[in-house]
């Protein structure tokens, strides 16, 4: 008897329901960590997670292939015992996150700013299409550029394009010096400032954060920053930055990295107390993707800023989505609904999780559904801007 094969038996399922009179709508699931962003989840689920398993990995060359199916954690440890790891750092919002789901969210971690989107580290992927055809794109090395890069189109897509069954992945070695800088008692604009004007020099800024902390007394503004890089360039960041934290009128330490390393990776999963403690049951988790310059925004709800102002972290009420979106695409971005109310629940979802698309843009995404999936198999209505 021949052995399971789960691309096989997956791809036929797809091919049944693309010949079938009805065309059921179907729905690509991991662990289902991130289940609570996007519009409401419709579809018969199609579980990846029995496509696991690392294919090939070979350190010298910085290349990972993956199955789709495989748990976030055990792709991380393989690569941590080779002293490597995925830059981007991926948030995990859950033990049993596969890769999949971090390559059909497109969401990225505290050192995306420096590091790179997810998309910028895809090689190559395998794709079953809304016809159940197995498709390759891309490769298995760095130097690919031959042809349209269609693999990092998968990113961000929330699997309305079709299954992803493989990926690969350039991975990066583990920096060689890390420190993290913390300054209590400089303000949102003053932080800013710092950060835009060390993003002009060459410093090895990989991550940071700032935040109005009320729950002290008194309450306290609070802006982190991590380097990461050769060793002499970190010990000679460290002294300069430090002083000009200062200087902005802030008290400045060096913090200690076994203390630090648990709070980025807590920023990047929201368990921190920012994420988990919302001002009251109205309030939504809003997302703002910005120019990493932007000013600060002139809105009343508590902030939490990462990627050196690039993206920001609002609680506000669903209702308050046309100020918000108003600033967001003024300031030259779009915001996102990524977490409902306990009060609210998925009727806060009717605002819109998704900033409208522009027409040109919405034809492009659609035009690009038809083609991977001509069937409307996979038109689940996740797919928004993405991350």
């Amino acid at each position: 008897m021949d052995p399971f094969d789960p691309v096989n038996a997956l791809a036929e399922r797809i091919r049944v329901a693309a010949t079938s009179p009805h065309k059921p709508l179907l729905r690509l699931r991991g662990s289902g960590s991130k289940d609570f962003l996007g519009p409401g989840l419709q579809g018969e689920v199609l579980d990846i997670r029995a496509l696991s398993g690392i294919i090939n990995y070979e350190p010298s060359e910085l290349v990972v292939t993956v199955l789709t199916g495989t748990p976030l954690r055990e792709l991380e440890a393989a690569l941590a015992a080779a002293h490597q790891h995925l830059a981007f750092e991926p948030p995990h919002f859950g033990a049993g996150t596969t890769v999949g789901g971090v390559l059909a969210s497109g969401l990225s971690g505290p050192a995306r700013a420096t590091a790179g989107a997810v998309r910028d580290f895809v090689l190559g992927a395998r794709l079953v299409n809304g016809l159940g055809e197995h498709l390759t794109f891309g490769g298995q090395v760095i130097k690919n550029v031959a042809g349209y890069d269609l693999s990092r189109l998968l990113c961000g897509s929330w699997g309305t394009l079709g299954l992803i069954t493989e990926v690969s992945l350039k991975v990066l070695p583990l920096s060689p010096a890390e420190a993290t800088l913390h300054c209590s008692g400089v303000g949102q604009a003053a932080a800013l400032a710092l950060l835009h004007g060390w993003g002009a020099q060459p410093l090895p800024l990989n991550a940071s954060c700032w935040l109005h902390d009320d729950s002290t007394s008194p309450a306290a503004d609070h802006l982190y920053v991590r380097l990461r890089g050769a060793s002499a360039a970190v010990q000679t960041a460290i002294p300069r930055m430090l002083g000009d934290m200062q200087a902005a009128g802030g008290a400045a330490q060096q913090m200690d990295n076994t203390q630090a390393a648990p709070d980025w990776r807590a920023c990047a999963d929201q368990t921190l107390p920012f994420f988990t403690r919302a001002p009251s049951p109205q309030h939504a988790l809003w997302r703002l993707s910005l120019p990493q310059t932007a000013p600060v925004l002139d809105l009343p709800y508590p902030v939490f800023i990462e990627w050196q102002g690039a993206q920001r972290w609002l609680w506000a009420p669903a209702d308050a989505a046309p100020v918000l979106r108003r600033a967001a695409q003024t300031a030259g971005g779009h915001a996102t609904l990524f977490r409902t109310s306990s009060a609210g629940g998925e009727a806060d979802k009717a605002v819109g999780v998704f900033s409208p698309l522009p027409p040109v843009q919405r034809r492009i995404q659609s035009e690009l559904q038809r083609q991977f999936d001509p069937h409307g198999l996979f038109a689940t209505g996740r797919m928004g801007i993405g991350a």
